[in-house]
């Protein structure tokens, strides 16, 4: 199938009352739509919908052979709009909430003529959308995997959301320094610890820590633009899918947690597991063992492929 960026135009109106010429892009990999089951996955705060193929940013998991079998399977992905993957940038990020996010893919799924989804798989951002989605279209998918995320964002990662937002709105090097304070909520103390070993570099006379943090910071500045890291960090600050639509949800749901997540910690969402498994019998709960912390969603690939194989 093509993977090229392909775009579907409407006219929005957010739940703030503001209204909005949105231009939808998207990427199908694998079967031809309506030829096989579909799996749409939403991608994370810096993510796109590249997710398969040679640049894929989780062609490990996404692929011929792989957990997500393209050889079997329709995968759709959504640029969250604003994201800067397809050019479309947002102004005023604050018009906007994972509601509306929510609201503009389903509007997606429905100009695509999708009516019913095999599977939404997301990690951290994504899954939070997802959430969203399915809270306001409880029978749209067979199955739900959220990886890394909860189904509204708590009081920690709310404040480490505002202070990314503090950094965003400075003037000397917003971007990089809020990705720089990102790095250290997405990994954990044991995970730099054990990396660096308090290494010196000699020549740039810092320590190998610093020197990698701050390439991360300049690497996301040189591929991203700060109109898109303050939206989707805005975004991450107010997932809240509403909690009594949630028990309405039909799919099969597979809560993937990582037991040293310091953004979405694995207690929240062992707590959400087991406040729906009250009224629910088809949900289950999973956890990544690793000691790199939020982003082991995009790097224990062996755990996270032997989970997905299974639930698939």
């Amino acid at each position: 199938m093509k993977t090229e960026l392909q775009h579907i135009n409407f006219l929005y109106q957010t739940n703030s009352q503001k209204e909005y010429h949105i231009s939808l892009s998207y990427q199908l990999f694998g079967k031809d739509l309506f030829s096989a089951p579909i799996i749409l996955v939403n991608h994370a705060l810096t993510g796109n919908s590249n997710v398969s193929g040679e640049k894929g940013w989780w062609k490990q998991l996404i692929g011929e052979n792989q957990a997500i079998d393209t050889k079997k399977y329709t995968v759709l992905c959504f640029n969250i709009p604003g994201n800067g993957y397809d050019d479309f940038f947002i102004d005023e990020y604050s018009d906007f909430t994972p509601s509306d996010i929510a609201n503009i893919f389903l509007k997606g799924l429905e100009n695509l003529n999708i009516k019913n989804l095999y599977a939404i798989i997301g990690g951290s951002l994504g899954g939070g959308i997802g959430w969203e989605m399915l809270a306001k279209n409880p029978d749209l998918a067979e199955i739900f995997i959220p990886i890394a995320c909860d189904s509204k964002t708590h009081d920690w990662l709310h404040a480490q959301c505002l202070v990314q937002q503090f950094l965003l709105n400075g003037n000397d090097e917003p971007l990089q320094k809020a990705r720089i304070h990102a790095m250290l909520c997405y990994r954990t103390p044991q995970s730099l610890n054990e990396r660096f070993q308090n290494k010196f570099n000699q020549e740039k006379q810092k320590l190998a820590s610093e020197d990698w943090l701050n390439y991360h910071g300049k690497s996301l500045a040189e591929r991203f633009s700060l109109k898109s890291y303050q939206l989707m960090n805005h975004l991450l600050m107010n997932i809240n899918a509403n909690e009594k639509d949630l028990n309405k949800i039909t799919a099969r749901m597979h809560l993937i947690s990582v037991d040293r997540d310091l953004f979405f910690p694995s207690s929240e969402i062992k707590k959400c597991f087991e406040n729906l498994k009250i009224n629910k019998n088809k949900i289950f709960y999973h956890e990544i063992k690793s000691i790199h912390g939020h982003d082991a969603f995009l790097m224990e690939y062996e755990q996270l492929d032997k989970i997905i194989k299974n639930i698939l």
